[in-house]
């Protein structure tokens, strides 16, 4: 079993901070590349920004130099941060992750819960 937690979701202001953070546990061997996605109501669910084991990053052009992707390989988490956010980032928010079970030779994709963030004064 694999589970993605996400947390630190909530209101935040324009032009505020606000940061994102997704753990992954349970029978995992390996994770390859972990990533935070967002769906705003009436859109298609979105890339935000991924990163690779070695810390390669990619970003959404909407995002870039506001927000930063990071990873532990240790602790197995992801974090987002988001810095002047704008009322268009307003989203839930999704952990997903390429894992590699215990005793399994595939990866395969797995969902948080998400969270919702809100970009409002």
């Amino acid at each position: 079993q694999v589970q993605l937690v996400e947390s630190g979701g909530g209101l935040v202001q324009p032009g505020g901070s606000l940061r994102l953070s997704c753990k992954a546990s349970g029978s995992i061997s390996s994770i390859n590349t972990m990533g935070w996605y967002r769906q705003a109501p009436g859109k298609q669910r979105e890339l935000v920004a991924d990163i690779t084991t070695g810390g390669s990053t990619n970003y959404v052009e909407s995002v870039k130099g506001r927000f930063t992707i990071s990873r532990d390989n240790v602790q197995n988490t992801v974090s987002l941060q988001m810095n002047s956010p704008k009322p268009e980032d307003t989203a839930v928010y999704y952990c997903k992750a390429s894992i590699r079970r215990s005793g399994r030779h595939r990866y395969s994709d797995y969902w948080g819960q998400g969270t919702q963030v809100t970009v409002s004064s």
